[in-house]
């Protein structure tokens, strides 16, 4: 069974598919709160394809998103912000849905409260089985995991989950 240490964001950033990588980095270049994390992406992208990073920022959104997915090492800071970008522009369906089975107020899959109440394990083991049976369970793992890294407190009923397991 998978848990919480096997996995970090890195990690599951080298084992996404090259098209939900694509994906993620479009939407990663178009976030607005992923400043610090876009200037490391410039700078690797930089070294990868030797170019100064003045000139990877000039490049069109598509191409950067080309290069950084086609990079495999990237920080775990820099995948975590690649996958919350990711969630935030695809997955906002699946995000509301769990908070509306967790009975957590959100905006659109964006929790409202600053601090969310940490769910109770009965009401957590439900939405999670059901979440699992409404969408592909690798889209819910990814999901699940991003929650972790966020906020292992609220979230720390989800370790050990087999809905956790990526492959």
């Amino acid at each position: 069974m998978t848990t919480v240490e096997e996995i970090r964001p890195a990690r599951m950033w080298r084992q996404m598919p090259t098209e939900l990588r694509t994906s993620a980095a479009r939407s990663f270049w178009s976030d607005e709160q992923a400043a610090l994390e876009q200037a490391e992406a410039v700078a690797l992208i930089a070294r990868q394809i030797k170019f100064r990073p003045k000139s990877v920022i000039s490049l069109p959104h598509d191409k950067k998103a080309k290069h950084l997915a086609a990079l495999a090492q990237v920080s775990d800071l820099l995948a975590a912000r690649l996958l919350i970008s990711y969630h935030l522009e695809h997955q906002r369906p699946m995000m509301g849905a769990f908070l509306d089975l967790l009975g957590i107020a959100h905006d659109d899959g964006l929790i409202k409260d600053e601090e969310p109440k940490k769910p109770d394990d009965a009401t957590l083991d439900k939405a999670v089985k059901e979440l699992s049976t409404k969408f592909p369970q690798p889209d819910v793992a990814r999901y699940f995991w991003a929650l972790l890294w966020q906020d292992p407190e609220t979230w720390g009923g989800l370790k050990g989950r087999p809905e956790l397991a990526i492959d």
